[in-house]
């Protein structure tokens, strides 16, 4: 059986490798792994360890987990994760991928630049919201693509969720005094407990609806990375099921997450909204509150075992402190009631509501919720597909807009800040809204659009890659169909920035 310590002391020297080294070798450590950086070459070999979550104490385990992150890794980052290697042992000299009974296992990966994570491109300021609306389509294949079975579903029943949530309650009490308060601690506890017993129908919802799927379970900033022009969704969990087979809203609320924790909500947003517009799940908006206060969570609790690791020193202590205490608070922050309120934009094919809707969603780190996105989901039509001439009829646009309606007062009700991106030419659609808001006391504003005539034409003549299927032609009959605002709708009538 081999020396751990002796074959890592071993593969940091060029001569372990059937390869030219083309960097002076890096070792790096995680709390389950060495990784060896060649240059072309990234090794990754299990520690020896069993820490409850995860079991890697033995060769069989750590060869067998060797083998479940290359598999579940093809599926974010095909290219990166290339084999695993059995290593060998003869006397004290050990053998890449050699003959005879494995003694250990290296995971075998393409080094690709440290600069080019995610994280690297917010701290260089290089990181755009157009990176985070590609994110968020790739996102949402990768959810699509992701199995579901029975079995994975009983991992979204209230019980398995609140166990893994309580954990984390119970793992921190020692905290508190220290980087958080009781009183913070309470509030947010509170609050899982309560919509756990109040809304067991949302989470029975999400089972029927397939939502609970073999997904990443580490989507932070530190696990996608920019390469070759390409997104990578990189180290998904392989080691433990439950923290792999959640709802898709786990995964986005990582992502989601990291960047309020960094001060960029707007590219949190962008990437939200992508998602939600690409997958139509606004539905899943009522527990991702949960699962964002779940993940700061999980990172303050992380952040403050470093304050009882006799090897930190005093000064990392103390960072790590600054640090637990400000994902406690967020984790906080997410569960305390806010005020919701709808946006209802107005205007023709054109005039650039959409363009305005994206705006203020960004500023107001609100939902933007697009008519022609939520036609073609009831149609079944892809976003990117020319719809039919039957999804434009009269009764099909009655639906989009009552389904525009229902999910704007769900979502103000709840906290959100909604924009309801569609024409509103109609008074009978805009009453839907301004019913909605009055019976329930939710603040309803309108954004009206205009342009003239000719720049209409333009723009519709010019645009290209959007979901929207208007042109030019519609024009005459949207201007012959629209009905002026009431005198009770123009008193709703605002200009946001």
């Amino acid at each position: 059986m081999s020396s751990l310590p002796q074959l890592i002391q071993k593969m940091q020297k060029p001569e372990f490798y059937p390869h030219p080294v083309t960097q002076p070798i890096q070792l790096k450590q995680t709390h389950g792994s060495f990784v060896l950086l060649t240059g072309e070459f990234v090794y990754k070999v299990k520690k020896s360890v069993d820490l409850g979550f995860f079991d890697y104490s033995t060769v069989e385990k750590r060869g067998h987990f060797c083998q479940e992150e290359l598999r579940l890794n093809q599926r974010g980052a095909p290219g990166i994760y290339l084999a695993v290697l059995p290593i060998t042992q003869e006397g004290d000299r050990f053998h890449l991928n050699g003959d005879g009974s494995p003694v250990d296992y290296a995971l075998q990966m393409r080094q690709f630049p440290k600069d080019n994570l995610f994280l690297d491109l917010l701290d260089r300021g290089e990181l755009t919201l157009s990176h985070m609306e590609e994110l968020g389509r790739i996102v949402a294949d990768y959810h699509a693509q992701a199995p579901s079975t029975p079995e994975i579903a009983k991992f979204g029943e209230v019980a398995a969720i609140r166990e893994a949530i309580d954990d984390n309650y119970r793992y921190t009490q020692t905290y508190i005094g220290r980087v958080q308060d009781q009183k913070q601690f309470d509030e947010t506890k509170a609050y899982s407990d309560r919509i756990f017993a109040q809304h067991p129908d949302w989470f029975e919802q999400r089972i029927r609806e397939g939502k609970i799927r073999n997904c990443h379970g580490d989507l932070h900033l530190r696990n996608i990375a920019l390469w070759g022009n390409r997104i990578l969704l990189f180290d998904c969990i392989e080691f433990n099921q439950a923290f792999r087979y959640v709802d898709v809203m786990y995964d986005v609320a990582f992502t989601v997450m990291d960047c309020h924790a960094r001060g960029r909500r707007d590219l949190g947003n962008a990437f939200l909204n992508t998602y939600l517009e690409t997958t139509g799940d606004w539905q899943g908006l009522r527990i991702l509150p949960l699962y964002l206060s779940r993940q700061a969570y999980v990172r303050a609790k992380v952040t403050s075992f470093l304050l009882d690791d006799d090897s930190v020193s005093p000064d990392d202590k103390q960072a790590a402190a600054t640090s637990a205490a400000e994902y406690y608070h967020l984790a906080w922050e997410y569960t305390q009631a806010q005020s919701g309120r709808i946006i209802m934009m107005s205007g023709l094919s054109g005039s650039g509501k959409s363009t305005k809707a994206r705006d203020i969603a960004r500023q107001l780190d609100g939902i933007q919720i697009r008519s022609d996105a939520v036609r073609k989901h009831l149609a079944g039509v892809a976003l990117q597909e020319r719809g039919p001439q039957a999804i434009y009829s009269r009764e099909m646009s009655d639906r989009t807009y009552s389904q525009l309606a229902d999910l704007g007062a769900m979502l103000a009700e709840l906290g959100w800040i909604v924009i309801l991106d569609a024409k509103y030419d109609r008074r009978c659609w805009r009453d839907k809204v301004h019913r909605r808001s009055q019976a329930t006391g939710i603040p309803l504003q309108i954004v009206h659009c205009q342009a003239p005539l000719e720049v209409l034409e333009q723009r519709l003549k010019q645009r290209s890659g959007d979901i929207a299927d208007a042109t030019a032609d519609l024009l005459a009959s949207q201007l012959e169909q629209a009905e002026d605002f009431t005198p009770e709708e123009r008193s709703l009538l605002v200009d946001l920035p």
